[in-house]
């Protein structure tokens, strides 16, 4: 069974439950699961009477919304590919991505985004808007999903272009069916308790692949999902979410941290002094060096200080899911001083977004995890991260020499320059090509230096 048949199963088993919650401030407007399968519908016969064909091409431009999410699984049901195009970015970029991946339709969610766009790229195919797509009239419940080989392409997604012109990476339904039951093991395997619906809040774009994951696989669980629809008030959106957990970006936990620092070293007293003082014992008790007073220090500055400090950064945070970069080692310890584990995934677009998780077990604060299953990893001389297994995209969209360049002998060359524990649990050094090589002859990744200006 396909992840899509799969996620379309669970949806219908969940009846009139909520799926998706969007987050508007203080207010949660759900749509049960029943509304969202008849705004699939109405996507399907919208692309149906577009004539969208299978293998065709779809752009989507729009922010995170239950919408979104519709058109992206009809779009796949069709068995035309999902290009996902990040609301956010300068149209101008954009107009690179689709003039190279030639969608035949692009569903844009208002006027505004799409008349950037068209301006962009003159030359530009039908842009279709949401009023548009979801006036349609649905399509029969019963109709069949559009058969895929797991070799077909499903998305297509663009990799920034930091270092170049963007680059599409082509995921094949295969890449999918692999990586959302390794995800949904993952999550058994950190809480297995008998509560069958997490509360789960995510405010990164969906049109990114670690997103476009932890969506699929919040679907294929039967979970809802909470959306984020403004970063501009995310604090009160967290407030009002009170999440168990959620999927982060390393940026974000730092801005937490130095944040509360800040507070709490203007308001001073005892408050800061408990604050870098159980700190200081904390680091003790994890190296073994701490005596009797340490401890009781600790166990003072936990229930003065940092509980409140729980309370405010999330009275149900359970754990945090931390991706995309490295996390600072030090800020890992922090919020497991709070009592919230940050649980690192380390992977790349073209690994389907992931290659290494942590385990409960066996989390070391600064490194990313070992290999999920059937994932095979290996240094080379240069200390560069190869990465070999079903995760491994099949290629970049036109661009076969770009393709034939990351992809050697069967491994893919992150670009990473990583250390391995003699367990397998992976380290991010840097890129390696930031390395530096001084008299001496020795490769220095910057990196871990900025991090301590940091």
């Amino acid at each position: 069974m396909s992840f899509l048949q799969k996620i379309l199963d669970t949806t219908r088993d969940a009846g009139a439950r909520d799926l998706l919650i969007e987050i508007h401030g203080k207010e949660q407007r759900p749509t049960s699961a029943i509304g969202f399968l008849a705004l699939v519908a109405k996507a399907r016969s919208f692309l149906k009477s577009a004539g969208i064909k299978p293998g065709d091409r779809v752009a989507l431009l729009a922010p995170n919304r239950t919408k979104w999410v519709a058109c992206d699984l009809a779009i796949l049901a069709e068995g035309a590919i999902v290009v996902p195009l990040y609301s956010r970015q300068d149209p101008r970029e954009l107009a690179v991505m689709v003039k190279d991946c030639s969608p035949v339709l692009t569903i844009a969610s208002d006027a505004a985004l799409a008349d950037a766009l068209k301006g962009a790229w003159p030359e530009h195919t039908r842009v279709a808007l949401w009023d548009e797509v979801f006036a349609a009239a649905p399509l029969d419940s019963s109709a069949p999903l559009h058969a895929t080989e797991p070799d077909d392409p499903v998305t297509i997604i663009y990799t920034s272009g930091t270092s170049g012109e963007p680059k599409g990476v082509v995921l094949t339904r295969a890449n999918v069916d692999y990586m959302v039951p390794r995800t949904v093991d993952a999550l058994a395997e950190i809480k297995p308790s008998d509560r069958s619906l997490d509360r789960v809040f995510h405010f990164l774009p969906l049109c990114f692949a670690g997103s476009r994951i932890m969506l699929w696989t919040q679907l294929y669980r039967g979970n809802p999902l909470m959306l984020s629809t403004d970063l501009a008030n995310l604090v009160q959106e967290m407030g009002t979410a009170d999440p168990n957990y959620y999927l982060n970006v390393p940026a974000v936990l730092e801005r937490i941290r130095t944040g509360v620092t800040a507070k709490i070293k203007d308001r001073g007293g005892l408050a800061w002094t408990l604050y870098n003082r159980g700190q200081d014992a904390f680091r003790k008790v994890r190296t073994n060096t701490a005596g009797l007073g340490d401890r009781l220090a600790l166990a003072l500055s936990r229930r003065i200080v940092f509980a409140k400090i729980k309370k405010q950064v999330g009275p149900s945070l359970e754990f945090l899911i931390c991706g995309s970069a490295a996390l600072a080692e030090e800020t890992q310890w922090w919020f497991e001083l709070l009592g919230v584990r940050v649980y690192q995934v380390y992977g790349l677009t073209e690994t389907t977004a992931i290659v290494t998780m942590d385990k409960p077990a066996r989390v070391i604060p600064g490194h990313v995890g070992h290999a999920i299953l059937h994932c095979e990893l290996k240094l080379s001389d240069e200390g560069e991260l190869l990465v070999r297994g079903p995760n491994v995209f099949a290629g970049y969209w036109n661009r076969p020499e770009a393709t034939t360049d990351a992809i050697r002998d069967g491994w893919f060359h992150t670009g990473d320059q990583c250390e391995l524990t003699a367990d397998g649990n992976l380290k991010i050094i840097g890129r390696v090509k930031n390395i530096l090589v001084p008299e001496s002859g020795h490769n220095i990744a910057p990196e871990p230096i900025e991090q301590k200006f940091l």
